[in-house]
């Protein structure tokens, strides 16, 4: 959510950075939340006026009370009684008018960095740099399914039975592989300045929209019937929410944390035969990383995130690259976005297994985390980055370390977290 003092200031601005996105029915918006912004501080102004009215009339009536002046002290109540009536009036149209202004405020796009590639959708993202040299070996690469159910390592079926479609039971070494690969991606992290952290798995509604535009939860979020409590698809949520309402000493930040979690997604919609398998679910699990630091640190940080995750796969030796999401493509709380995509020699392309994000103040605004620095208060800027999501990751896993006799190569930094095994067979 952006400042409405700079949207006051700035129209201009704000629309054209819709017009960037590719939002032109929000344009309208600008104006709208405006005018209704005019008549919310007339209303404020009004009822204040009303209110000191009241404080000095109180003072007169205790004055003339003592005075002895009974009449022209209740003469002076009455005013007091209607000017009552009046605020009450005024203090509801306050709060209606307020409740407008950040429903509308909270469509409304953050600012786009001004090195965002324009663009309307992911087809007009940028590549920016790859990482590794892509292989593509000889023999056939099974789907990531036949992989597993060769080794013994999943099953669906019984999956399906017990919670439909979306879910799978991990068995044996791949199930073991899957918690190394989660422990070394927490290891890692730590080993790069983080805090280790398990946050909460469920967070109210106020988190949630907190962090997230409505369009979003709607897509992403499982709501728990009658609690206000929803199920985390990302622990970034909960991560973030960690801070809200609060006041952070400036000279405490950065606060850097990695967290494990599992995650639950709706998924809605069908997806093409590459999407099957692992690829899309409804529960996963994911170790994540956020930050929240002063604004100026913020590009800094991006910068660092996204090497971290690209880093973690190299040292696993999977090729990876880095994609720029254009403008389109942005939720509309990012200031700027890339994308880690992993190599799938199966595929012979790259797919997406984990996204960085700098969101400027937008959710530290909406959650109210402040900073208490030199010159005053001000709001943090937040970030956060996969460090890895293992059923996508093992999907490039499983293909890039495939041996030609179905056997998996196990990387020298994963064998200890797998009791020195060098290969799944």
């Amino acid at each position: 959510m952006i400042d409405i003092k700079f949207l006051r200031e700035n129209p201009d601005v704000v629309k054209e950075n819709i017009r960037k996105k590719f939002q032109d029915e929000k344009i309208k918006l600008v104006d709208e939340v405006i005018e209704l912004d005019l008549e919310s501080r007339k209303t404020q102004q009004e009822a204040d006026d009303l209110r000191a009215n009241r404080n000095k009339i109180s003072k007169e009536i205790g004055a003339l009370m003592a005075q002895g002046k009974r009449e022209e002290a209740e003469q002076k109540k009455a005013e007091v009684a209607a000017g009552a009536k009046r605020l009450l009036e005024l203090e509801e149209k306050e709060k209606e008018l307020e409740e407008k202004v950040t429903k509308i405020m909270m469509v409304i796009p953050n600012i786009i960095d001004p090195s965002v590639p324009i663009g309307k959708d992911d087809s007009e993202n940028v590549e920016i740099t790859k990482y590794g040299d892509p292989v593509i070996p000889e023999f056939e690469i099974p789907y990531h399914t036949e992989i597993m159910e060769k080794l013994k390592g999943i099953d669906l079926d019984s999956a399906r039975k017990v919670a439909g479609n979306g879910f799978y039971y991990l068995m044996g070494d791949i199930a073991r592989l899957h918690s190394a690969v989660i422990s070394y991606a927490r290891d890692f992290m730590i080993d790069r300045g983080f805090t280790y952290c398990v946050p909460p798995f469920m967070i109210r509604s106020n988190v949630v929209t907190g962090v997230m535009s409505f369009a979003e939860m709607d897509a992403m979020m499982y709501k728990i019937e009658g609690e206000d409590l929803y199920l985390i698809g990302t622990s970034e949520h909960s991560m973030i929410g960690k801070f809200i309402d609060t006041i952070i000493p400036e000279e405490e930040l950065p606060k850097t944390l990695t967290s494990y979690s599992p995650c639950f997604r709706k998924e809605k919609g069908a997806h093409g035969l590459e999407e099957r398998g692992v690829y899309r679910i409804h529960q996963f699990e994911k170790q994540e990383m956020i930050v929240v630091c002063k604004p100026e640190e913020s590009p800094m940080w991006f910068e660092k995130l996204w090497q971290n995750t690209v880093d973690l796969f190299r040292s696993m030796d999977i090729p990876v690259r880095t994609i720029e999401c254009c403008s389109g493509d942005l939720a509309d709380l990012k200031v700027k976005s890339y994308d880690v995509e992993a190599w799938s020699p199966r595929q012979k392309k790259y797919f997406e297994v984990g996204s960085c994000s700098n969101l400027g103040d937008a959710q530290a605004r909406r959650l109210k985390i402040r900073v208490n620095g030199e010159t005053g208060k001000y709001f943090a800027h937040t970030l956060n980055n996969t460090v890895v999501a293992p059923p996508r990751m093992l999907i490039a896993f499983l293909e890039n370390n495939l041996q030609e006799d179905g056997s998996i190569k196990i990387p020298e930094v994963l064998q200890p977290y797998l009791g020195g095994k060098k290969e799944i067979r």
